[in-house]
């Protein structure tokens, strides 16, 4: 009987970041190959506020905790790489207007940044391109059904050509350590590099699960909303963005803990995908992994 655990996490240029009942570790290995890790304590605004707790809300929210920790922690790691160099002058720009505030103001940017290319790639860009089925003679139903289409191909498209990135890799390598770190955790065998790497890397609770079970969702609900003006359609796939990921939210929420037929089925899918975005981590990654869940999960300081 595997531990009933929801301790989670991501992969970090050369680390992993993981959320435990003690708060969020990321731990990075440096170019002279120690271990640094650091700890922050964390509470989610979901169990803080009863409102946002609720299902489907508290799972937008919950996309949007993560889309911040995940930018914080790639700054954190990329900051041991970082060449030293005159700084840019949009970087004194901005630190010369918002002084002390200018790290946050700088990640700020980068979450609307970030959130307007995906809407945009995955969202947009597909309704643009179904438009031109439009004229075939596609009923309402078919036509969402190519755009779900098309959204399912570029997603698989934009995951396998940025693995094939070196850095990206890397990146994915350690997402493949995150998950045989939690899987060892999870069946409570001894953390050690050489146990975690006899457990698969394929997770259900994975993020990958999540932004495919997204691409699915989002079928089913812009299939009630019509085909109308490009301008109506794309107002509908904004508006409708933070229902859509509460709903997969719940979804995932559930597949994680069931271990029924259904559940199975349905994790399938987005399990097969994480062929493409984890990679089978050495042992030294699986360290790096083992010592950020440890700190997370209060084992060790």
């Amino acid at each position: 009987m595997a531990k009933n655990t929801s301790v989670g996490g991501q992969a970090v240029i050369e680390g992993v970041m993981m959320r435990g009942l003690a708060g969020i570790a990321t731990a990075v290995r440096t170019e002279q190959g120690e271990i640094v890790v650091e700890k922050k304590s964390y509470t989610s605004y979901t169990k803080k506020n009863k409102l946002v707790g609720l299902p489907i809300i508290r799972g937008f929210i919950s996309l949007i905790e993560s889309l911040i920790i995940g930018i914080k922690t790639l700054n954190y790691s990329a900051s041991f790489f970082e060449e030293e160099g005159e700084p840019s002058k949009l970087d004194k720009c901005i630190q010369k207007l918002f002084k002390e505030k200018s790290n946050d103001v700088v990640m700020g940017i980068s979450l609307v940044i970030s959130l307007a290319l995906s809407v945009g790639l995955f969202f947009i860009v597909p309704t643009f391109v179904a438009n031109l089925f439009s004229k075939l003679g596609t009923n309402t139903m078919g036509m969402n059904i190519v755009e779900g289409i098309i959204r399912v191909l570029i997603f698989l498209l934009y995951v396998y050509l940025i693995g094939k990135m070196e850095d990206i890799k890397r990146v994915y390598e350690y997402h493949g350590a995150e998950h045989k770190t939690i899987f060892c955790y999870e069946n409570e065998v001894e953390l050690t590099p050489e146990n975690a790497a006899k457990f698969g890397r394929l997770h259900p609770r994975c993020g990958t699960n999540f932004l495919f079970l997204v691409m699915i969702v989002s079928i089913i609900v812009f299939s009630l909303t019509g085909w109308n003006s490009i301008g109506e359609r794309i107002m509908y796939r904004i508006i409708l963005l933070p229902f859509i990921s509460g709903i997969s939210y719940e979804i995932i929420k559930w597949m994680g803990k069931s271990k029924s037929n259904l559940a199975t089925i349905l994790s399938y899918p987005g399990l097969k995908l994480q062929n493409l975005t984890t990679r089978e981590p050495d042992l030294s990654q699986l360290e790096v992994a083992i010592r950020a869940l440890k700190v997370a999960e209060g084992i060790i300081d």
